[in-house]
């Protein structure tokens, strides 16, 4: 039987009661100040010897922002990890995602905009590692450098584990909101750059996502210039195929995803944008009395139209 809108929805916001009420158990159980963490899903550590270039960081600083901590958001990361959510094995296809929480890139989002993305895409049949990239933001640069780096040894990490844990290398795909969304243009759009030095076999394999669902992308715009994309989004023919949700009354960022999707096509680059009338901004896949909120729905849709639902061999 074809499941039909409203039955989505409802699977959809079972998995955000359940994936918010399993947060919050958690979180009462950890440590003080430890970052939430699902018990079933192993942490991997991104890397194995310490971030690159990280720069020194004011202990008293960095455990007055760990203190802040709970069960929604994380608000120092200086050791990046992957949350491992496989896809239950009866429907696993194959397709894996690396999840990158939003939050300014001051900090993450966790729970609204990872833990809960990882539970519905697992309902897809899809595998996902949530990213715990650098925040907050070292620098003032438009592409903030630690979390690039830690996107680029993610999606090498999935592909490095991909046997084991039974990806195909092919349908490596990066979702992220807001700040996250940002950093999912860029993973798109300068997986080609050298960031960090290899650190081992994984850092020869590609770092380019096989497609990318940035999901109300902040930081597009150039500062300057009102309705003009950044000069560090650059579409080539090579840029993996998109999908965007927005909505309209978020600022000047439906503009953007517009803008976005224009160069896609003039690039050739299979896309698809979704620009909600209503919604604003941070609303993760959380029920809404506006439609924004069946953007998963939507996803799923070109998701499975691009063939990336498909059961590998």
């Amino acid at each position: 039987m074809k499941a039909t809108p409203a039955m989505r929805n409802t699977v959809m916001t079972i998995c955000v009661l359940a994936a918010m009420a399993s947060t919050a158990a958690r979180a009462a159980d950890a440590p003080a100040n430890d970052a939430p963490l699902a018990a079933a899903h192993p942490e991997i550590k991104v890397w194995p010897n310490g971030a690159p270039g990280e720069p020194a960081f004011d202990k008293a600083k960095a455990d007055a922002m760990r203190a802040k901590n709970d069960a929604e958001r994380i608000y120092f990361v200086d050791d990046p990890t992957l949350t491992w959510y496989p896809a239950p094995a009866d429907t696993a296809n194959g397709a894996c995602v690396v999840i990158c929480p939003g939050g300014g890139y001051h900090h993450l989002a966790w729970a609204k905009e990872g833990l809960e993305i990882a539970d519905w895409l697992n309902t897809l049949g899809v595998s996902a590692a949530v990213l715990k990239y650098r925040v907050p933001r070292r620098s003032g640069d438009s592409i903030p450098l630690g979390p690039l780096q830690d996107v680029q040894r993610a999606v090498r990490l999935v592909r490095a584990n991909a046997e084991r844990w039974r990806v195909d290398t092919h349908r490596v795909g990066v979702l992220g909101f807001s700040a996250g969304g940002h950093l999912t243009v860029m993973a798109g759009t300068h997986y080609d750059d050298k960031t960090y030095d290899p650190v081992d076999d994984a850092d020869k394999l590609s770092a380019k996502p096989d497609f990318l669902l940035p999901i109300y992308p902040a930081y597009l715009n150039a500062a300057d210039k009102p309705f003009t994309l950044h000069e560090n989004v650059k579409v080539t023919k090579d840029t993996p195929p998109t999908f965007l949700a927005v909505a309209w009354d978020d600022q000047d960022r439906g503009a953007m995803a517009a803008l976005l999707f224009v160069e896609l096509k003039k690039n050739n680059v299979p896309a698809e944008v979704h620009v909600y009338t209503k919604g604003g901004h941070g609303y993760g896949m959380r029920p809404s009395a506006n439609p924004v909120h069946t953007w998963p729905d939507r996803a799923a849709d070109w998701l499975g139209s691009m063939g990336l639902l498909k059961k590998s061999n």
